[in-house]
């Protein structure tokens, strides 16, 4: 006779938030800010503006992924202690994110190198927007990001929650 103990619990499988990173790179002497428009064959927001952003990898820190990301999007190498807070942006589900995604937004003022579009496959352009004229055909939360990357205060927008 084999005497087994108790059986283990089973346990919901756990929801698996996405976390991503986005970067404001913000001239303020030249008043404008970089922008990419996401390709026609982009998974999500096909033709529209985006900042530089993208998930974080495995045990990667939020800063260390925003820093990452703008590099492999745009080519600008940046230090992760010059990146400010100016956003976080939490929804409940995504296109890749069924349990939702939290985007740290970082504002970005200082940077080496000059922009480009370093993943042509993602992107069909990378180029500086003035901000007196930022584009109204973004990505989902853009225009908040920017507003509070130049010069709003630090805030939260929340998508799809009850």
């Amino acid at each position: 006779m084999t005497v087994t103990g108790p059986a283990e619990p089973v346990l919901p499988v756990a929801a698996r938030t996405l976390l991503v990173a986005a970067v404001v790179v913000h001239d303020r002497e030249a008043g404008r800010v970089l922008m990419l428009r996401r390709g026609p064959g982009a998974s999500f927001g096909a033709g529209l503006w985006d900042l530089p952003v993208g998930k974080c990898d495995r045990g990667e820190p939020v800063t260390a992924a925003a820093v990452r990301e703008l590099r492999e999007e745009t080519g600008l190498v940046a230090d992760p202690a010059d990146l400010r807070l100016v956003h976080v942006v939490h929804a409940a589900r995504g296109t890749a994110a069924p349990d939702g995604f939290l985007t740290v937004v970082f504002a970005l003022h200082r940077w080496h190198g000059e922009p480009v579009n370093a993943e042509p496959g993602k992107h069909a352009e990378v180029c500086w927007v003035d901000t007196s004229a930022l584009p109204e055909d973004t990505v989902l939360s853009t225009d908040r990001m920017l507003t509070r990357a130049l010069g709003g205060e630090p805030g939260v927008t929340l998508h799809g929650w009850t």
